[in-house]
């Protein structure tokens, strides 16, 4: 199985002791996790990335760690999971009224952190099945391919980026927001303006084209994006939604 397709965690801390055990035991438990040491790299990597949950140590060396818990969920609504020491109780209540998901303190479990893990993203995949949040999503993931909505990038699964024209990213934008089902030209069409994309004056069959040669092992064999003769096209995998 691709790793690209886990969920993928973003551990900050300024301990590589700490950061290397935790990337190292996620990592063995189906999880793709990155690292950061400051706020400022923990930022950066929202910039590129679509990240689903956050495990933030409050005592970085030089930084307000409840400021940069308060910034981040300003800005996004990524599971935060906070990294406290034992006797700082205060910091904790502190950090959960300010958004916070749930906190593991130091020393801590490897196994109990990876329980609380698995029980925040669950609880954030139920709610993201609801209706309200419909219009915050932050990514598509389909078949190890990874289309992220803000940053408008395509990442293959071997964690390459992939080039798009607003024609292309448009389309497979409205092809992942309805997997496995078949939609008209028209509605191809329609959807690509509904987003606010550039369309070019080229037929729908023409972008099609041109994006199966990016995202298919065999654009003459297409597996991912299938034509339904007399009907239009669908995107013939399940998606799952990211926000």
């Amino acid at each position: 199985m691709n790793t690209h397709t886990y969920p993928h965690i973003l551990v900050v801390d300024d301990d590589p002791e700490i950061r290397d055990l935790v990337v190292e035991y996620l990592g063995k438990n189906d999880m793709r996790v990155s690292a950061a040491s400051s706020g400022r790299e923990m930022f950066a990597f929202f910039d590129k990335e679509a990240i689903d949950l956050v495990l933030l140590d409050l005592k970085l060396p030089g930084e307000d760690g409840m400021t940069l818990a308060r910034t981040l969920r300003e800005r996004a609504t990524v599971p935060i999971v906070l990294l406290t020491g034992r006797n700082e109780e205060a910091d904790r209540v502190m950090g959960l009224e300010l958004g916070a998901d749930d906190y593991v303190t130091k020393p801590f479990s490897l196994r109990e952190l990876l329980a609380r893990v698995r029980a925040v993203l669950r609880r954030y995949q139920v709610q993201a099945t609801l209706p309200e949040r419909d219009n915050t999503r932050r990514a598509f993931r389909f078949s190890g391919w990874e289309l992220n909505l803000r940053t408008r990038r395509l990442l293959s699964p071997k964690g390459e980026s992939v080039e798009l024209s607003n024609g292309e990213f448009s389309l497979l934008n409205a092809l992942c927001r309805a997997p496995r089902r078949v939609l008209s030209r028209d509605q191809l069409l329609s959807l690509s303006r509904l987003h606010e994309a550039e369309v070019y004056d080229r037929t729908i069959d023409v972008q099609i084209r041109r994006l199966r040669l990016k995202i298919e092992a065999d654009s003459s064999a297409p597996s991912l994006i299938l034509t339904e003769h007399g009907a239009g096209y669908l995107l013939a995998s399940d998606v799952e939604t990211l926000f």
